[in-house]
């Protein structure tokens, strides 16, 4: 079953949907609109009514599945084991090749399909950023003006230079205990480099040499999500062939995102590919969440010096429940000396962040996050760690709007700060 091939591809999918609605107890959405159209059982019936011809595919009815987190909430208590996401991404698909994408898709995926554009046009905004965006301090910026998005919304500075303009291509340590290729992910490489510099510095740390190619680019996610699969597979092949060529024992990922880009579509969108399907399957069991890989290395705890400081963890969609990365950053967390180690009551709730949909539905996206920041503030953390940098944002924007005093880093910067790591 391959979902990116539209409709047909899911039907037994949606045939077994019970119609029992217990998706309703878990969906973010559902909680906030109380729409039958908004949960998982009503989207099922009407991508059945759309894939028997029974109803159009119209503007509204796009709508209606882009009121959709791909939380996988439903899947984890679906008790017919219904893909759902499958579902959704089958249906965006189909509804993208009847009716178009809209102009403002077309535009940014066309971007993030052209590497060199994505890297002059993010240098020409980190330059330009601060005509457009006024700085609340060193790096949270809110619009000057409307240019569609909420003005009171909060978001992270770009960085002056990415993080491969940063790096080397390759990092050798002394009788390394492991070789590895790394993938940054774009809200890593433009916005958040400081996590790939605590990663780096952490594997070596831990003799593990290092390989980070130059010329990686987007995962291919946000077109796969937003319907446009069909111009992932050239995205795809290229990331194939790229790592492939590095005899590495794991591909690290710091974002469960574009750990499920490598891990379950690239196989998907390459199976009938001469010469690739076979290559994305091995990539597919090589490609590894950072949590997982440190976690299995394991730290050296000598390594590891006392931060005294309360956390709590903020578990993302696409790494937990896409991946299975559950407990390992916890363990991870809870190593650190002198961390005092608080979890949130519900620590899978999504954010509400979900890529592009906090852009298009900015309100409804934050009344989901009001949810979190409340598990946030009952537990007296000081900072709140995650997994994935989506989620960072959607947090930094939630924490400051509310004036809340907690600080959001990724997992690997704590380790990397216990570890001597300061930059």
């Amino acid at each position: 079953m391959n979902p990116l091939n539209g409709l047909g591809a899911v039907e037994e999918e949606i045939i077994r949907c019970m119609k029992c609605g217990n998706c309703q107890a878990v969906c973010p959405i559902y909680q906030e609109l109380k729409l039958e159209s908004s949960v998982a059982r009503g989207k099922i019936r009407l991508a059945e009514a759309l894939f028997k011809g029974e109803i159009l595919a119209t503007p509204a009815l796009s709508e209606r599945f882009d009121l959709c987190l791909t939380c996988l909430a439903c899947e984890s208590i679906c008790p017919s084991g219904v893909k759902v996401s499958d579902i959704i991404l089958a249906t965006r698909r189909e509804l993208a090749r009847r009716k178009g994408l809209p102009w403002i898709k077309r535009a940014l995926f066309s971007t993030l399909q052209h590497p060199r554009i994505l890297r002059r046009g993010a240098k020409i905004a980190a330059r330009l950023q601060d005509l457009v965006f006024r700085r609340l301090d060193s790096d949270k910026m809110q619009p000057r003006f409307p240019l569609g998005l909420e003005r009171r919304r909060i978001f992270p500075a770009l960085a002056p230079q990415s993080l491969l303009e940063q790096v080397e291509e390759k990092y050798s340590v002394p009788k390394p205990l492991a070789r590895v290729a790394l993938f940054a992910g774009c809200l890593t490489n433009y916005v958040f480099p400081g996590v790939g510099l605590a990663t780096l510095y952490l594997l070596r740390q831990h003799r593990v040499e290092v390989v980070v190619p130059r010329s990686q680019h987007c995962c291919g996610s946000p077109l796969i999500y937003g319907g446009a699969a069909d111009v992932v597979k050239e995205m795809a092949r290229s990331h194939v062939a790229l790592f492939s060529g590095f005899k590495v024992d794991a591909i690290l990922t710091l974002c469960g995102t574009c750990g499920e880009a490598f891990h379950h579509f690239y196989p998907r969108l390459l199976q009938d590919a001469p010469g690739y399907g076979e290559k994305a399957e091995e990539l597919a069991q090589k490609t590894m969440d950072i949590a997982r890989f440190l976690y299995q290395l394991p730290l050296d705890r000598n390594l590891l010096k006392p931060l005294e400081l309360t956390a709590t963890y903020h578990q993302p969609c696409h790494l937990g429940r896409g991946l299975g990365v559950v407990q390992e950053p916890i363990e991870l967390i809870k190593s650190v000396p002198g961390v005092r180690y608080v979890p949130l009551q519900n620590p899978a709730r999504c954010c509400g962040n979900a890529g592009s949909f906090s852009l298009t539905h900015y309100p409804l996206s934050y009344s989901i996050l009001t949810h979190k920041l409340k598990d946030i503030a009952a537990t007296g953390a000081e900072v709140v760690l995650t997994g994935c940098p989506a989620c960072r944002m959607q947090l930094l924007d939630g924490l400051s709007q509310e004036r809340m005093p907690q600080k959001v880093w990724h997992t690997v910067e704590l380790l990397a700060r216990a570890c001597g790591f300061s930059k």
